[in-house]
């Protein structure tokens, strides 16, 4: 994690991470001013946090009430060397908790992250730099043998030179990689989450059966989702790259709607169109860029290979951002190799979806076939071992595909989730499905998956595909679990040498009936390809294109950017338009408009209900203002503070709107209740003083919004390369 220090005044100094800010301070027998703890002090509160946040972790997987657990820490110092030293950690617990949740509490603290940092030792590097901005080495691990030269299944280089090649290509775009976090807690199963350390919402997560296999892993995603535009997706690139020379890639089109708000000539082609308008419902406006929201350019389009004839075909942006998400995308060391794994993923995706919504139930891969893999079969008996069921199934669907699954059972809550891997070659699927299901998981994130159901509506929702695509956290259907499978076992083999995999695997697509198109992007060093599958690779429905489109964005987002200085006509005219559209009161701002609030501030908590309200308080419409805040109330799920300044101003509401009451016979009790500071912004918010309690004033401009711009200076770095290289 990246912490940039400001000096403050005085001895005063600011940490800032993420989304948050530290201040230190020191005390005033020190010259400081006591404003703030030391950094000393954090250090030590850190260790009694981490080790209270793994107590509580703990009590809630067991449903134990924490309110009468006490914990406390105290470091005693070594008189003859301070640097010695013994934290002492104290918990205190209830009579009724049984032996076994004592020496579970225990062992827990003994995971403290902060304690197991200091006890290994960290290693201190201190250097001087020219630039903080413009080092932008990857900070990743160290560097391998020089020697060292390992290859895995499917790969066209050594790991060693992976990593190289692909840190360099970070590097050279200005980007300072970092790694959040590491997971092994089963053999041969490691995990990794990377990130952009300026602009955190950049961020990918790598799996393998070593942990150089899952840095390549990350590493490659974070390139591939780069090259094609996913870190960015739905959010508003800002002004000035909306009025630039391109938004997306240099060799983009833009496409005039007809008059009449007709799909212009020139985008999609015949088959395309089948399948996306067949109804002839969608509109020119329905594809307007959601990034850019320049109506005025028209549809931003980009060019994609029809891999049956080679002709270019133009897909609307819009289009690719609302259906198909981070599906059918890959970087690699070569093509061919990025194909593969493109091809394996379309695979592997649409085969679980027709598992999941057709209920079907797969045949066991047999014991003597998982033996020839010893790497694969430790990390599931020690999944086993930890009292996990686990069933490596075969998902073949008879021979047809190169997809496998590993399911895993949860007898502490009853939750099953299942994993899906694919690859011409059977020991590679089982090894991704497997590390995919571990992928930044620990144990307890295992007691967070449903039960299964044999409510086929529940499965076959669209929305169960997508939370099983996001992170497999959708329903199963009980029918997966039956011992009578639909299909025979296939120990199936689609390997080759990668070109000849790629061949066998379009194959099969053509097979199906299916068209590929196919974008290439090598520009910054390395191949990635991003591959549409009309009808086959969506993530979302296609009717989302008319219905649940993101450009929707286009209609609210520069109102509530520029909220502040609405007039009372146009702010009554926001408010109508929320309502007749229909969308989902409970859909947060960042959604709907495509801006990274912090989410630590009102703005990034803020939803369409909450913003109906406030608007209703400032115009004065009393009576809705009332009816929304007892619904937020209600169904409140944001901070404590936000929900006491709700009650609060529900009840000056209700004064108010009473003609035989006076708020002033009750202002001094509900200062003694709510506070003078809460009520002051009441009382404000409801005579008019105070407009928009909570939000700070921004524009279109973003002023103020530093999680989005850093965003957009990452986009930036992207999009300066890209014109460099025209």
């Amino acid at each position: 994690m990246e912490i940039n220090v400001n000096f403050l005044d005085n001895l005063r100094i600011e940490a800032k991470f993420d989304d948050f800010s530290v201040i230190s301070d020191q005390p005033i027998r020190y010259k400081g001013d006591g404003s703030a703890p030391g950094p000393f002090d954090y250090f030590l509160a850190s260790s009694a946090l981490c080790a209270a946040y793994f107590v509580r972790v703990y009590c809630i997987a067991r449903n134990i009430p924490t309110d009468n657990i006490r914990l406390s820490q105290n470091n005693i110092v070594d008189p003859e060397n301070r640097y010695n030293q013994i934290f002492k950690i104290q918990v205190e617990l209830p009579e009724d908790i049984s032996d076994k949740d004592r020496q579970g509490i225990v062992r827990s603290i003994d995971r403290c992250t902060v304690k197991k940092v200091v006890q290994t030792g960290p290693e201190f590097q201190i250097e001087i730099v020219d630039s903080l901005d413009e080092d932008a080495q990857a900070l990743l691990m160290a560097k391998p043998e020089s020697d060292a030269s390992t290859y895995i299944l499917g790969k066209d280089l050594p790991v060693e030179q992976t990593i190289a090649n692909m840190t360099a290509i970070l590097a050279n775009l200005g980007m300072k990689i970092e790694i959040a976090s590491w997971r092994n807690i089963v053999p041969h199963v490691w995990s990794l989450h990377i990130r952009d350390a300026a602009s955190p919402m950049c961020f990918t997560n790598g799996k393998g059966s070593t942990k150089e296999s899952a840095l390549c892993s990350a590493l490659g995603e974070f390139i591939e989702r780069l090259n094609c535009n996913f870190f960015y997706n739905d959010q508003f690139f800002g002004e000035d790259i909306a009025n630039s020379e391109f938004v997306h890639y240099p060799n983009e089109r833009w496409f005039k709607p007809g008059p009449n708000d007709e799909l212009p000539q020139g985008i999609l082609d015949s088959h395309c169109l089948e399948i996306y308008n067949p109804e002839d419902e969608l509109a020119g406006s329905n594809l307007i860029d959601t990034n850019s929201g320049n109506a005025e350019r028209g549809i931003c389009a980009l060019p994609f290979v029809r891999h049956s004839d080679g002709e270019t075909v133009y897909f609307p942006s819009n289009l690719i951002e609302n259906l198909f998400l981070s599906n059918g995308m890959s970087a690699g060391n070569t093509l061919f190799e990025a194909q593969v794994q493109c091809l394996s993923e379309i695979f592997e995706r649409a085969v679980k979806k027709q598992i999941i919504q057709e209920e079907l139930t797969l045949p066991d891969v047999p014991l003597h076939v998982l033996e020839k893999y010893p790497n694969i079969l430790e990390g599931i008996r020690a999944l086993e071992a930890q009292g996990y069921p686990v069933l490596v199934k075969d998902a073949s669907l008879g021979g047809q595909f190169p997809v496998a699954c590993v399911a895993l059972m949860n007898p502490k809550t009853s939750g099953v989730f299942a994993s899906f891997g694919a690859h011409p070659t059977l020991e590679v699927a089982l090894e991704r499905s497997l590390t995919e299901l571990m992928q930044g998981r620990s144990f307890e994130g295992l007691n967070d998956f449903p039960p299964p159901t044999f409510n086929s509506l529940a499965i076959t929702e669209p929305n169960n595909y997508v939370e099983h695509f996001i992170d497999s956290s959708g329903v199963i259907s009980w029918r997966f679990f039956s011992a009578k499978a639909d299909f025979e076992f296939s120990e199936w083999d689609f390997s080759g040498t990668n070109e000849e995999e790629v061949a066998c695997l379009f194959n099969i697509l053509k097979d199906l009936g299916k068209e590929v198109y196919t974008a290439v992007y090598d520009d910054l060093g390395a191949p990635v390809c991003r591959m549409l599958v009309p009808d086959y690779s969506e993530v979302y429905q296609i009717e989302d294109l008319i219905w649940d489109n993101t450009n929707r964005a286009l209609d609210y987002r520069e109102d509530i950017l520029n909220l502040h200085s609405l007039n009372d006509d146009q702010l009554n005219a926001l408010v109508e338009r929320l309502e007749e559209s229909q969308i989902d009161d409970y859909t947060d701002i960042i959604t709907l408009i495509g801006i990274e609030f912090d989410e630590n501030t009102v703005w990034g908590q803020l939803t369409i209900l909450e913003l109906k309200l406030l608007i209703n308080l400032a115009l004065e419409q009393y009576e809705d203002a009332l009816d929304r805040v007892e619904t937020f109330i209600q169904f409140n799920d944001n901070t404590v503070e936000r929900g006491l300044f709700y009650r609060a101003v529900s009840a000056v509401l209700e004064i108010v709107i009473d003609d035989e009451l006076e708020l002033s016979d009750y202002l001094f009790n509900l200062k003694r209740l709510y506070g003078e500071q809460t009520m002051d912004a009441v009382v404000g918010s409801v005579n008019g003083d105070v407009r928009f309690y909570g939000l700070t004033p921004t524009n279109m401009q973003l002023a103020g919004l530093d999680k989005h711009l850093r965003l957009i200076e990452s986009y930036k770095k992207l999009h300066a390369a890209r014109a460099a290289r025209v």
